[in-house]
This record gives C-alpha cells, structure tokens and sequence, in this order.
C-alpha cells in the first residue's frame, strides 16, 4: 500500500473518474501484498467514556474483520497529546489505513505528516481533522440536520409556529475543538434564531454566541456547573421552558442541575431538553419523563461506511461520497459521505431504537 499515495490523491480531488488500477501487485513496506482483507487498519478513538465511542470501536472492528482485515484500535482517553501518540505508534507499526475520530481536530497535522510520507490513507471518523491536506475522506452524519432536528422539536413542543410565547431558553454547544460544534450549532440557531429576534424566545443568561455556550471536550459535569450558574444568576424569579443541548451527556448534566433546583415537580415541570447520540441513559430518562428528546445516529451505518471506505481504498476503488464542497478543513474541501440522523422521544422509541435493533427492550428497563 505504500505505493498509492498519489494515487489517492487524485480519488480525493476527482472521485468520478474510474480508477483502473490493480491491486495485485500493491504490497506492504515488509513486502505483505494488500488487497481485499488482507492489511491492518489502524483506528483511533476519542475516549471510553462515552458510550458512543465504545460502539463506534466496536463496530468498526468487527465490520473490518467480517472483509479479513486486522485491526488496531486504540482510545486517546480525551487526552489530545496520547491520541498523538497513538496515532505515531500505528503509522510505526505500518498499518495500511487510518480511521481517526479526533479528540481535538487541530493537533494531527504533524503526525498526519508522518502518516502521508509513510503512504498511508486517512479516513476522518465522524469529527472532521481540520488544517491538513493529508486526510482522504470524511463519514460523518449530516450535522446540520442533527441542529434542525434538535431545534424544530424545541419548535413545535412550544408552540413558536402558532405564535405562542415568549418563553426563556438556554443554550448549549459542543466542545469548542470539535468542528461538528460549529455544525450543530448553526443548524439551530438558523431555526431558533428568527424566534429570539421576535422576542418568543428570551435567553436569560445573555449567553448565546457560540463561543459563551461552548462545553469543552462535552463534559456532563462541565455542562451542569454551567447550568446551575444560570439558574442561579438569571431564574431566581423565572422558570426556564427549554434548553438547547447538542448531546445525550451533556443533557444529563443540565438535568442534574434542574433537579436539584426544584424541577421535575408538578409545580415546576422540566423544561424541554434535546440530545444527541441516544445514549442508553438518555433513552431511559426520555422513557422516564424527563429528557424530552435525542438525535439518533444509527452508529452501525456510520461504522459500516467507514470500514467500507477503507477497503475501498485499499483496493484502488472510489469511495462513495455525497457531499464534496461543504467540509472544508481550512486547507482543502474534504471530500464526505453524510448519513442522515432521526429525532427520537417518547413517541417512536420503540419504532426507531428496539424494533430497529440498536437496543433490546430489556435494555430499556
């Protein structure tokens, strides 16, 4: 595989052409030949602490074994200088791809460097890996939509289309090192935005540039601290009626915050709340009464996508993309595929999570 980096160069700048090449004769640095299941992919992680991740590994591994492939996977436990690290170690180790989900998406350039004089292609995993011309490809979700999807829920429990308000609302974003943030974000406020300039919608707290509602490395606990300082300084009097949460961890840790400010009694109901991930523990505190939704992201189809670019790339043939101008990394518009996620609350949980199998019933007891 070392003698097709050029080759992949030209697969990302003009995937429509049909590439011709064979595979036979591509072997290893050791002289292994690679081809269909036969190399090492090496595969990167964020950390174990989420539950996301866990399945994101698991999956990919068992997706690249099922084609004949080794695997390498490794956790960076959020720790952007070890997954550097890590990372340094697989391309050493002569792995014949790449999958990286990064932890902070500015801190790989250098080893990347590493990873293209070594002819070695890089798949970037659901986090896109800005300021490098050396990643191929982006899979991800379309991260915009998730935004939409978490906004038109907040939308249509309130009631803003009929005219109803004002209501307050809080709003929460992903780690400021994560270029989704920016995604999820804008999706929102392009939603929510045209109701707080209308006055149905009252932010409180003042906070609502990105860079104010930011929950770096998307930190639960970080989240309620930053709850429970609003509460304090700008609900003494009010009651808020929603908050905006990018994702199932960090909606756990503004639940916490609420709960133990008196909400979730009949007097003062929970707020609604939005997430991202469907996380087992979010599943069960929507089922519960208490989150009000999540962004479902069927981490198989993600998993599944990226083992099959990887193959592809391993065998001279162009991956599938949807979507090659959008996702641009500050050096190069990386050419991605983007899946589509699903709003989930109470009404279709069954539907969309058990009878699609990403859980078993027993699981939601």
């Amino acid at each position: 595989m070392r003698n097709r980096r050029a080759a992949l160069a030209t697969l990302a700048g003009a995937a429509s052409l049909a590439l011709t090449l064979s595979a036979c004769g591509d072997t290893t640095a050791g002289g292994r030949k690679v081809g269909s299941g036969d190399g090492t992919i090496g595969i990167a992680m964020p950390t174990q602490a989420s539950q996301r991740w866990l399945t994101d590994g698991k999956s990919v591994v068992d997706d690249l074994k099922s084609k004949g492939y080794e695997t390498k996977l490794v956790y960076g436990q959020d720790n952007p200088k070890t997954q550097v690290a890590q990372i340094e170690k697989l391309v050493e180790e002569g792995v014949d791809a790449l999958i990286i989900a990064a932890i902070d998406n500015k801190s790989l350039n250098g080893v990347l460097q590493q990873a293209a004089a070594a002819k070695i292609p890089v798949i970037s995993y659901d986090r896109l890996i800005l300021g490098t011309q050396n990643v191929d490809y982006y899979v991800s979700f379309d991260n915009e939509q998730v935004g939409r999807l978490q906004a038109l829920y907040i939308v249509e429990k309130l009631g803003l289309e009929k005219g109803k308000g004002p209501y307050n609302i809080e709003l929460f974003a992903g780690s400021p090192d994560d270029n989704n943030t920016q995604f999820f974000f804008d999706g929102s406020m392009r939603l929510l935005q045209p109701f707080i300039d209308s006055g149905q919608l009252v932010v409180r707290s003042g906070q609502t540039a990105l860079d104010k509602v930011t929950t770096l490395r998307w930190d639960g606990p970080t989240a309620q601290r930053r709850m429970e300082a609003v509460l304090s300084q700008s609900y003494r009097n009010r009651k808020v009626d929603a908050v905006l949460s990018p994702y199932d961890g960090i909606s756990i840790g503004v639940l916490n915050a609420l709960k133990a400010d008196g909400y979730g009694t009949g007097s003062k109901p929970l707020p609604v709340i939005t997430g991202q991930d469907a996380e087992l523990p979010s599943v069960k505190s929507i089922i519960a009464g208490e989150q009000s939704q999540t962004v479902y992201k069927d981490l198989r189809e993600l998993a599944s996508v990226a083992a099959d670019m990887a193959d592809d790339l391993l065998n001279d043939r162009t991956p599938s993309v949807n979507n090659r101008r959008s996702y641009k990394n500050g050096v190069k518009a990386v050419p991605a595929r983007l899946l589509q996620p699903t709003s989930v609350d109470r009404t279709n949980y069954e539907y969309v999570l058990v009878a699609g199998g990403f859980y078993k019933e027993a699981q939601l007891k």
